[in-house]
């Protein structure tokens, strides 16, 4: 075979002889002009291909250079699996409306006097949760609508700020307006649709709600994707009676993880107005931090979803591929993506989490899903079903961060888990974690694919970020992509084996807390590169500030990957903050259509940070 490596079958693979193989790639930081030229020669036809083609030599060598015996697997397959302890089983056929209820019941009993005892509030920061607001409906504290003129206050608030707060690319008032009388009037006659009946919350601008375009971030898509039908997932929440704010910022087609958009203004951090939100879905998760929705909608290809959720310091679930519905959403025959909530709290995740759940008709044949459960968080059987959790911890991969902060919150945390509940830690390995990154990489190219049509019919309103990300993944060939879902295969056994000896993985979520916005990157936009994968560039047009020159991008992405190229549920919720005052978020990820597994596990590791949490320096208290 020449140069090339030759993998063993991954069965054969032994696991004493795998090494971690830290992966920090000194890197240039270039924003600015030099980015913009930059991307322009990317586009010229013949220096192009031969800098994109050094590029892919730079990052792909585990896959272009190695011989891989098993064969490919285009879109993640699971093997049957066990029914989980101490859960409840709902009905994905049914009404979301009757979902939403059986997860109600699952929830630990709602003590109105703890919620809204002001000397409680005082002493620590709190949410308002979903069940807050019920409350305060049901009550004739506030109506919806009353509700709904603070948040448009606030938006408009936001919008004249400077810096600017971009989190809505599409706001309608009147629509607002009206979803909010409408439920405002259900609560006077005394019919609440559910417990969801006035709650506001967020899209993610690439998932289809009415009334408004789907531009996913950019100046140009409605008018090549017209809106003829709302998404599933938003159509079963409008059942229950959530009021949909409007349409939220994001990374620019999601192809990024920073949160940066050019065309619309980049979201900043509630909690930091010079950091970042982390991406692709940025306003969603900064909606949410800000207290102006109680959940949102995001979509999670690469950690979009547990990314910017972690760093704004809210929860934030990736499910199962399959387990939900993607018609609506733009990527929608994307293999790694799938829509999911965002929410302050784990038991508002559930709530929403169980209005959308539902497999389309196609994947029930294809994947043959067990039915989706929740934990039942109100019975003492739920106690004994943690305490027998078996937490998966690959120390030298957990460790791998940028700052120490990081991991000593996370590992506090599962200590604490362990003692509190009995929780078992049990030492893994996990071969081939690179080489899964490089996978990762080579399948987001599905994503460009059906777009690629309309680039050169949208011309200039397409941002250099993402004309350089189209350049970046049209490079790809056949070759990588086969290779790519071969490598599914291999690593899908070795996480199935590690999946027999433990029932959940924990890792940090990011490697990093929330990284500083340069200055330069909010006209063009910005890339971290090696400064020797072209020979172009000297050093002296590059800069080096913190954090960029450790590859952001290598840091924010460490551990969320395998959770979407293999289709493993995974979710983040926040555990404390580092030095700076910048939240940390701790990764749970579970076997296949285990999410009753993992939100029990959230639940109680929120539980164990409940009076660590701080407010966001940006802050908004809508349930006046």
């Amino acid at each position: 075979m020449g140069n090339k490596r030759v993998l063993v079958p991954a069965e054969e693979v032994d696991l004493s002889l795998v090494k971690y193989e830290p992966q920090v790639i000194p890197a240039r930081h270039l924003t600015g002009w030099m980015f913009k030229l930059f991307v322009k020669m990317l586009e010229m036809p013949v220096i192009g291909p031969f800098m994109v083609s050094n590029m892919h030599k730079q990052m792909l060598p585990l896959l272009r250079n190695t011989v891989i015996p098993e064969p490919p697997m285009y879109r993640p397959q699971f093997p049957p699996q066990e029914r989980e302890e101490g859960v409840v089983t709902v009905d994905e056929d049914g009404k979301p409306v009757e979902r939403v209820g059986v997860a109600l019941n699952c929830l630990p009993q709602y003590d109105p006097a703890s919620r809204w005892n002001s000397d409680h509030l005082a002493s620590s920061f709190r949410y308002w949760k979903i069940r807050d607001y019920a409350h305060a409906y049901r009550s004739k504290f506030v109506t919806p609508s009353m509700v709904a003129e603070h948040v448009i206050s606030v938006i408009k608030e936001l919008g004249k700020k400077q810096p600017p707060m971009p989190l809505l690319i599409s706001f309608d008032e009147e629509d607002l307006r009206k979803q909010a009388a409408a439920s405002t009037k259900r609560f006077e006659q005394g019919n609440p649709i559910s417990i969801l009946d006035g709650i506001f919350m967020a899209i993610k601008d690439d998932i289809d709600c009415y009334p408004h375009p789907t531009k996913d971030g950019t100046a140009w898509l409605h008018e090549v994707h017209p809106l003829e039908k709302e998404a599933a997932a938003v159509s079963r929440l409008r059942s229950c009676g959530v009021i949909f704010v409007g349409k939220a910022n994001l990374h620019e087609l999601g192809f990024g993880i920073t949160g940066s958009n050019t065309t619309y203004g980049t979201p900043r951090n509630p909690h930091a107005e010079d950091r970042y939100t982390g991406g692709s879905s940025s306003a969603p998760a900064a909606i949410v931090t800000h207290g102006i929705c109680s959940a949102a909608l995001g979509t999670d290809g690469g950690g979009s979803i547990r990314i910017p959720s972690s760093l704004c310091g809210v929860v934030g679930l990736k499910t199962t591929h399959g387990r939900l519905d993607m018609e609506g959403v733009l990527s929608e025959h994307v293999a790694v993506a799938v829509v999911g909530p965002i929410a302050s709290s784990v038991e508002d995740v559930m709530l929403v989490y169980a209005a959308i759940v539902g497999s389309s008709a196609a994947d029930r044949i294809s994947l043959n899903p067990s039915p989706p459960c929740l934990p039942n968080l109100a019975s003492y059987e739920s106690t004994d079903a943690l305490g027998s959790i078996r937490l998966g911890k690959y120390t030298e991969w957990f460790n791998d961060v940028f700052s120490t902060d990081v991991s000593d919150k996370c590992g506090d945390i599962l200590d604490l888990l362990s003692k509190t509940h009995g929780c078992k830690s049990v030492e893994i390995v996990i071969p081939e974690l690179q080489e899964l990154k490089a996978a990762h990489l080579v399948s987001m190219a599905e994503a460009v694919c059906s777009l690629i049509p309309h680039f050169e019919e949208a011309g200039n309103q397409v941002s250099y970020q993402t004309r350089h990300s189209v350049a970046f993944f049209q490079g790809f060939t056949a070759s990588d992509f086969v290779a790519s879902a071969c490598l599914r295969r291999r690593c899908m056994h070795h996480f199935m084996e590690i999946f027999k000896k433990v029932d959940v993985i924990v890792t940090p979520t990011t490697g990093m807390t929330a990284p500083i916005i340069p200055a330069s990157a909010l006209m063009y936009g910005e890339i971290n590169i090696q400064a020797t994968a072209f020979g172009v560039f000297p050093h002296r047009y590059m800069t080096n500030e913190w954090p960029h020159h450790t590859m952001v991008s290598a840091y924010l992405m460490r551990f969320v990957v395998a959770a979407n190229f293999l289709g493993f549920p995974a979710i983040t919720v926040p555990v404390g903050y580092d030095k700076q005052g910048l939240p940390v978020g701790l990764q749970i990820m579970g076997r296949p259509w285990a999410e009753a597994t993992i939100l029990r596990v959230a639940a109680a590791v929120e539980e164990l940070c409940v009076d660590s949490r701080k407010q966001p320096a940006s802050y908004y208290n809508v349930l006046k």
